[in-house]
């Protein structure tokens, strides 16, 4: 199996990174959309990672329009919503698909992590995937599941702990 931490990474202002950039932390991967139910979730991630930033925990959002046209801005557009609306201070990737034959490799990686409710494909926007220090994803959170629920930060406190 490939290391998550090898999986190019293309940040929303151009930076060509990989996910490397987060070895040795924990890492919660969001997919992200302007204009869907459960935008105003980027309040609640903004909220965790505020919190828990200088204890090694990072947020990727990765805007996807795959899922009811929900993401259709430029990434300049997406930034400057986020930013304007949220206060988004955690890292955003270019506009990627997270699902289907032009799927990004982090997600081809992530979605093999199954659990009962959320097997294989992502479902919806606002899907949460938690990566621990070692790159290894120990949970999957469903859209609903809202940031600042207990079984989120039970989650990342025992992955940071």
């Amino acid at each position: 199996m490939a290391s998550l931490y090898s999986i190019p990474l293309t940040l929303n202002d151009g930076t060509e990174t990989d996910f490397g950039r987060f070895k040795g932390g924990v890492v919660m991967v969001v997919n992200v959309a302007s204009k869907c139910g459960y935008t105003p979730q980027y309040a609640g991630l903004e909220t965790l990672y505020e919190k828990f930033q200088d204890r090694g925990f990072e947020i990727l959002g990765v805007p996807c329009n795959q899922f009811a046209g929900q993401e259709p801005g430029s990434d300049d557009e997406i930034a400057e919503f986020c930013q304007l609306n949220f206060g988004v201070t955690f890292p955003l990737t270019v506009k990627a698909n997270v699902r289907g034959k032009n799927q990004h490799p982090l997600y081809s990686e992530l979605t093999k992590f199954k659990t009962g409710v959320l097997p294989g494909l992502v479902k919806w926007n606002f899907e949460k995937f938690l990566v621990n220090r070692d790159g290894d994803v120990v949970a999957r959170f469903a859209p609903t599941v809202e940031p600042d629920s207990a079984e989120i930060i039970d989650a990342i406190e025992d992955a940071l702990a």
